[in-house]
């Protein structure tokens, strides 16, 4: 039986998977004006959240961004689930990037300075689907 990782894929996998497990424990128990703030930008990008109340999709997130940050730390976790995963993630997030005005510079993908943190969101995708692509190969 094949493990369900390479040994290569954990450096990738610890430093995405703490990342976004840390990013969904801090938001664990934010306070209204956090929550309004993530829920206002979701809703300029993806209009039908406007139905969530603000504290529900904040806790949703943070419960989502917990279970993908520990399906990449768990080496149990085929890498080509956690990586599909994180590929759905990042895509999100770079929706965010690319439909926020003010994030990336006009007739340009480069991120201006309030959108440089998004932007590295392109890494993320990047790796999923590295996860992705390697565990098809392995196949």
């Amino acid at each position: 039986m094949k493990p369900p990782f390479r040994p290569h894929q954990l450096a990738l996998r610890i430093a995405t998977g703490a990342s976004i497990l840390n990013s969904g424990l801090d938001k664990r128990g934010a306070d209204e004006d956090t929550a309004m703030g993530l829920h206002g930008m979701a809703v300029g990008t993806y209009p039908f959240l406007d139905k969530v109340d603000p504290a529900t999709f904040t806790r949703i997130l943070s419960a989502g961004e917990i279970a993908l940050g520990t399906a990449l730390l768990v080496p149990l976790v085929p890498s080509r689930l956690a990586g599909a995963g994180l590929s759905a993630f990042a895509a999100g997030l770079l929706g965010l990037y690319l439909r926020t005005p003010g994030m990336h510079k006009p007739r340009s993908l480069a991120p201006t300075p309030d959108g440089l943190p998004l932007s590295k969101d392109l890494w993320l995708l990047g790796a999923g689907l590295s996860l992705v692509l390697e565990g098809c190969e392995r196949d």
